[in-house]
């Protein structure tokens, strides 16, 4: 792979974002329209819209012409006549669909908008079409690039061909992308991703994704926007040009700014995560960590009792970061709750219960109770104050972070409920708006899967990392095998080692499918991890290639703890974490610059941080590459005289 990321011309505009810049040139004119072709002129070439068929070509610069969209899956019906609205901008209308187009640029994006009059759906566009096409770059976690030809992926266990995957809900950033061949890519953002989706069919064995956006006046997506930028085939190129788009609009967080407001959010950089239980939540825990060396955690807890005030003190006196597990989301009767956060005062429940269009409550986690609606909540708190409520007994001992479940994923909801209707669109900024208010108050936040909409008011997330897919969640709800909430101060879904399925395993943590997608994008602006329930011990048989991917990516591991696996597992704990936190305070703030696939087999990567801050080469294969053997990892920070090595499977404390 090249070691160039991002566009042809992308990789200057993230020196550009490095260095505070937040708009670029414009660098495209609009071209004479011929009949009913509409050239544009784009970073790497010109890009061509059929505006009978919404079919979108490029000529490259270097004499290569690509098939970026084939003609749109939905009958648009005949095209209006295309207007010119200026610069590098035109216009025209599908009378019989009710939908008017704009195409233009986009910082050397070919852009397309589509506004419709009328509810009615699009399926574009059609991607993957092309004969150069090699590989496709999703979102789903951290990310995945898939080989558009592999068998595992379109017939097979890996489960893509023949689904459907709803951007603004299941994957983390609202984009993809494809490799053409050699040095060539395109990447392909959305950012209206509520109503949007993307199926994978594989017609000749090769992997194809097609958007369709459902366009609704009652959930207010009526727009659809979709960009198209060349790419230099990169796999983590769509990220880079998605990291670039948000830096042009203010829409991209900066990690240093949250710790020069707060800067206990500082501490986060080179901490492990932890969820902690029983005697792991006791003063004498933390006393623990600290003696073993490890000087940096966050410390999590779920459940009662929650650690008093010596061992939040502890925490605090030893450099971590500690605080609770909560959820808005989840409402119960009081009188049966059966968890804490679940409980409200008065009728909370069931008066802010979601309600479907046929006005039945949405039922809640793990089909109980509802779900509560974020309206409901913010038309509330000015007088009742039930979150900021809420926050304040959560922390009451002293807890300097917070973790808020479920307010930054993508599981928005059309609320249709008396009193407290609300679209998805508004679910979200709801979100956003009492997040907001739990950062302002000192508190470290963070929440689950973190969304990118989210990045700008989060300091850290947990599953944004995982690459989850569907046979998780089955084998999930078999707690003979998983686990169950039980015993009390250790449940088995936490603690209790899982071998997973060889398909399950190799669709989540095949190395040779896993690109940093999500690091790309968002790294530097937030800290982010793998899911809660699926801690480092939980799946030992992916141990060495978890930790090789979190030291390559600059990412912390996460785990549970009680008082027997502290001790079981403390030294390999400290061990591992203080090998990455010298690497993550040096470049836990700096974007990632550069990723390549060193080996043809893609089992040996290496990425950049910043601009040489870090360097991290990792072996994920069993045969040394030029000295790094198989399963270890080599990490050089700027100034080092030799990397430094480390060989997880060797790590014993």
């Amino acid at each position: 792979m090249t070691t160039k990321i991002g566009s042809l011309t992308l990789s200057i505009a993230l020196v550009l974002a490095a260095a505070g810049a937040s708009a670029y040139a414009f660098t495209a004119e609009a071209e004479p329209v011929h009949g009913k072709q509409v050239e544009l002129a784009v970073d790497g070439g010109t890009a061509v819209v059929d505006t009978a068929s919404l079919a979108v070509r490029a000529h490259t610069r270097d004499g290569r012409d690509l098939t970026l969209s084939d003609a749109s899956a939905t009958d648009l019906g005949r095209p209006g006549p295309v207007t010119r609205t200026g610069k590098g901008r035109v216009r025209w209308s599908y009378p019989e669909r009710g939908i008017d187009v704009t195409a233009g640029t986009d910082h050397g994006r070919l852009s397309l908008s589509l506004k419709a009059h009328r509810d009615t759906a699009v399926s574009w566009p059609v991607t993957g079409t092309d004969a150069a096409a090699s590989a496709l770059q999703l979102p789903r976690g951290e990310g995945l690039d898939i080989p558009v030809k592999d068998a595992f992926w379109t017939t097979g266990e890996g489960g893509l061909g023949g689904s459907t995957l709803d951007v603004g809900a299941e994957l983390t950033l609202p984009l993809w992308g494809y490799s053409l061949g050699r040095r060539t890519g395109v990447s392909y953002l959305t950012p209206t991703d509520i109503g949007t989706t993307l199926g994978f069919t594989a017609p000749g064995g090769r992997l194809r994704a097609t958007a369709e956006h459902a366009f609704d006046g009652g959930d207010g997506t009526r727009d659809y926007s979709v960009t198209f930028a060349l790419t230099d085939g990169n796999p983590v190129a769509p990220a880079a040009d998605y990291r670039s788009y948000l830096a042009e609009r203010g829409q991209l967080g900066s990690l240093k700014r949250k710790i020069a407001n707060n800067p206990a959010t500082g501490r986060l950089l080179g901490a492990f995560h932890a969820y902690t239980w029983g005697d792991a939540r006791k003063a004498g825990g933390v006393e623990r960590l600290r003696e073993l060396g490890v000087d940096r955690m966050w410390l999590g807890y779920d459940g009662e009792p929650y650690p008093d005030r010596a061992a939040v003190s502890a925490a605090k006196g030893a450099g971590y970061l500690i605080g609770p597990y909560d959820s808005f989301a989840n409402g119960q009767d009081p009188r049966t709750a059966d968890a804490p956060n679940s409980a409200w005062p008065g009728t909370v429940y069931p008066d802010f219960c979601v309600r479907d269009a046929k006005g039945k409550p949405v039922t809640g986690f793990g089909g109980r109770g509802c779900y509560l609606s974020s309206r409901a909540f913010e038309r509330a708190e000015p007088r009742h104050h039930y979150l900021a409520d809420r926050t304040r007994g959560m922390v009451a001992n002293g807890a300097d972070s917070y973790f808020l479940d479920v307010d930054a994923t993508g599981e928005l909801f059309r609320d249709h409920g008396k009193g407290h209707r609300m679209t998805k669109a508004e679910d979200r900024e709801h979100r956003l708006a009492r997040m907001r208010r739990i950062a302002a108050r000192g508190l470290v936040l963070g929440s689950e899967t973190a969304q990118a909409w989210a990045n700008r008011t989060l300091a850290f997330d947990h599953g944004g990392a995982t690459p989850v897919a569907d046979g998780l969640w089955k084998l999930q709800r078999d707690r003979e095998k998983w686990g169950g909430y039980y015993p009390e101060g250790a449940p088995g879904v936490f603690f209790k080692p899982v071998d997973l399925p060889a398909g399950l395993a190799k669709a989540m943590y095949d190395p040779r499918y896993r690109v940093p997608l999500y690091e790309t994008a968002l790294h530097g602006s937030l800290v982010n991890t793998e899911r809660w329930e699926l801690s480092y011990e939980k799946l030992p048989g992916q141990k060495t290639t978890r930790a090789l991917l979190a030291m390559l990516y600059n990412t912390p591991l996460n785990y549970v703890l009680d008082g027997p696996s502290l001790k079981k597992h403390g030294a390999e704990l400290a061990a591992l974490q203080k090998y990455f936190s010298p690497l993550h305070k040096a470049a836990g703030t700096e974007q990632l610059t550069g990723f390549r696939q060193l080996s043809k087999d893609r089992t040996v990567q290496r990425t950049v941080f910043g601009e040489g801050t870090l360097t991290v080469t990792a072996n994920f294969g069993t045969k040394a590459y030029k000295g790094l053997p198989g399963g270890c990892v080599d990490a050089r920070l700027k100034g080092d005289d030799a990397p430094r090595r480390l060989c997880p499977a060797k790590v014993t404390g």
